[in-house]
């Protein structure tokens, strides 16, 4: 075993790795860029080593900074984690050339994996089954577009070197494919230097079951079950689950031998995955094989009780795998929900700044939290999105799923946008309860998932409203005179009780609510010709409620504009908005501006207009990308577009103003 380890990435897998190693009694050596100087993976390492500027070309992408700190510091191993060199051939041969132990399998298997088409040959080859599709290699935009029309519509477009959905696109028709082959070997050469592509025939509405192999130097491997990894936005996963649900064990051990064939037929050594689509009549294709640990292990840890970069860190040291095949068995069922910083309701675009409060569930022998985050970092625009991964679990799949929901209850971040209401909205549809899972599952239902399901009004509105009240008296006590006469600044009435007014935001909806103060702790509130008594008490940001004679505790927090509600029956978001006054100044001016304003933190990759020129409604103007994924701003209207205000490879910050644009007036 190696005494000193160097691991070669960041954020949540850098801790990870960490944790083993510590239990192990291994040194462990940290890197960090300059946005990650006081990141929590750098104070959790024994030591840390600062290797460049905050992009990843310049610090973890960077492989001489990379085994140079390896080396000064005595490293005997690099752990790659995932994402960043954790599958660059160049790195783990440069690994050997510096004498440090990549862990990892040999170059010849991240080389033949790494290549999608070269994959799909090999498999095809070792007797596992692959989707049809143009396989070879230097494929030309014409060859690409020639084999998707012979084998028809939809297709997708694969990076040949990728994977995590970057340089992924679904193409439903020949006029689509011009576009989306471009804006796939953009975030492919942007993602992983190789702008390679690869067509393969979409299969409608698969699953995507993946399996756990990992194989050691003495030619042994076994593979450790299979996770459901079907529930996905942008070809990315959100929720993983293991052992997937429905499958028969027949398909479970077919699935599991083809897999661990894929692995020998590379002379595999390591933890590895092999990716399969699932159809509903159980059949199963060869998608890739991932020659690193998935961000998703920890499902399968908690199903079999293994710690696979312990067995990553023996098998690279030359130990034999602990385990044989028939001594593994499924213990349980595990769910993973990833708790990005991005906005599902502005098509899953990432979202970057402070992350003012981070609140997470108490973890226990059902709940892990792995994250790489502490309250008060920032996430920034250089890397991926991702807060945490929540993995939860118990007996069975009913009470893991019970478990998973309960826990993302008690998640409460302010700062920026997440995806936490989206996921327990998932994890609370019939559809995923039910286990109808597939690839499309948020397309096929985006109006249940998408729909504004706020709490209970009669429940949400009169403790929101009493919650302002109860907020700014605290506020008074605590700031001003009580002597003095303006101490009293509560709405009092001569003829009447006092009254204050709130207009709300809840939900996308505004609401007029009148509160009236009975007593201390005793309010009505009237909306929507409804008188509602409301019993409160506020102490720091706990509101205790009772309505109706229901209790209920919520936690209230600012957010910028808007407070942040967190309760056992859900989380939302409320704003308490200004008066009215008509319509805006620049509506009434004789032509009509559309507003084209960066829709998150990110840099301009590509501008499609000029001053001047005329564009059509639905014309592609800017391309923006972040995090290595890219969106296309489009116009909304035909107009004229009449100023740009960025260039290509401008950082620009979020609501930042990209170009003038007259709108035609006839369609005003």
């Amino acid at each position: 075993m190696f005494s000193k380890l160097l691991i070669a990435n960041r954020g949540e897998i850098a801790c990870r790795v960490i944790k083993t190693a510590r239990a192990l009694g291994i040194h462990t050596i940290a890197v960090y860029s300059d946005a990650d100087r006081n990141a929590r993976h750098v104070g959790m390492a024994d030591e840390a080593v600062h290797i460049g500027g905050s992009a990843p070309a310049e610090s973890y992408l960077d492989i001489e900074k990379v085994l140079t700190a390896a080396r000064d510091t005595g490293a005997q191993a690099v752990h790659p984690g995932y994402g960043f060199l954790s599958e660059n051939a160049a790195f783990s041969q440069r690994c050997a050339e510096f004498d440090v132990r990549f862990i990892g399998p040999p170059v010849k298997a991240i080389e033949i994996m790494g290549s999608k088409s070269a994959a799909k040959q090999a498999m095809e080859a070792a007797g596992v089954p692959i989707l049809p599709g143009y396989h070879g290699n230097q494929a030309s935009s014409d060859q690409l577009q020639q084999a998707a029309q012979s084998m028809g519509f939809p297709v997708l477009l694969k990076a040949v070197a990728g994977g995590g959905g970057k340089g992924m696109r679904r193409v439903d028709g020949v006029g689509e494919f011009a576009n989306a082959l471009a804006t796939a070997k953009r975030e492919a050469q942007s993602s992983f230097g190789n702008d390679e592509m690869l067509v393969e025939k979409f299969l409608q509405r698969p699953r995507h079951v993946e399996v756990q192999v990992f194989c050691d130097t003495h030619g042994n491997g076994v593979y450790l079950f299979e996770r459901d990894c079907s529930i996905q936005r942008r070809h990315q996963k959100i929720i993983e689950e293991a052992p997937a649900p429905n499958l028969t064990e027949e398909l479970r051990t077919q699935m599991g031998e083809a897999a661990l064939r894929a692995a020998m037929a590379v002379d595999y050594v390591g933890a590895g995955t092999v990716e399969f689509l699932l159809s509903d009549v159980g059949e199963f294709f060869f998608m890739e094989m991932n020659t690193r640990l998935q961000v998703e292990h920890p499902v399968t840890e908690m199903i079999t009780g293994v710690d696979l970069v312990a067995w990553q860190l023996a098998v690279a040291g030359g130990e034999p795998l602990p385990v044989r095949q028939e001594d593994l068995a499924i213990h349980g069922h595990s769910f993973e929900a990833r708790i990005y910083a991005e906005d599902p309701n502005n098509d899953f675009l990432p979202t970057a700044g402070v992350i003012e409060r981070l609140r997470q569930p108490a973890q226990s022998t059902h709940v892990r939290v792995d994250t790489g985050v502490l309250q008060g970092d920032e996430v920034g625009v250089y890397y991926d999105p991702m807060i945490a991964k929540l993995i939860v679990w118990h007996q069975d799949r009913d009470s893991a799923l019970q478990m998973l929901r309960q826990a993302l209850e008690r998640y409460q971040i302010t700062g920026l946008t997440t995806n936490v209401q989206f996921l327990q909205t998932i994890a609370a549809h019939a559809a995923f309860t039910n286990a109808q899972l597939s690839t499309d599952f948020i397309e096929n239902n985006r109006a249940s998932l998408f729909s504004e399901a706020p709490l209970p009004l009669e429940m949400v509105l009169p403790a929101a409203c009493v919650f302002l009240v109860l907020q700014q008296e605290a506020s008074r006590t605590r700031h001003s005179d009580e002597t003095s006469p303006w101490h009293a600044l509560d709405n009092w009435r001569a003829s009447a009780p006092p009254t204050r007014r709130f207009d709300l935001e809840v939900g996308g909806e505004r609401y007029q609510v009148a509160v009236q103060q009975q007593a201390e702790g005793e309010f009505f509130v009237q909306f929507q010709d409804n008188s509602i008594r409301v019993l409160a008490e506020l102490h720091r940001d706990q509101l205790t409620t009772t309505i109706g004679g229901r209790t209920q505790v919520a936690t209230v927090l600012p957010d910028g504009e808007f407070y942040r509600y967190f309760s056992p029956l859900g989380n939302l978001q409320f704003a308490q908005q200004s008066p009215d006054c008509g319509q805006d100044l620049a509506e009434l001016s004789d032509g009509f501006a559309a507003d084209f304003k960066a829709p998150m933190n990110g840099t301009v990759v590509e501008i499609h207009v000029a001053a001047g020129d005329r564009v059509n409604a639905g014309d592609i103007v800017v391309i923006m990308e972040a995090m290595k994924m890219e969106h296309s701003v489009c116009a909304p209207a035909d107009g004229v577009v009449t100023e740009v205000f960025c260039a290509k490879g401008d950082l620009i910050s979020g609501g930042s103003e990209l170009l003038g644009f007259e709108q035609d007036m006839a369609e005003v």
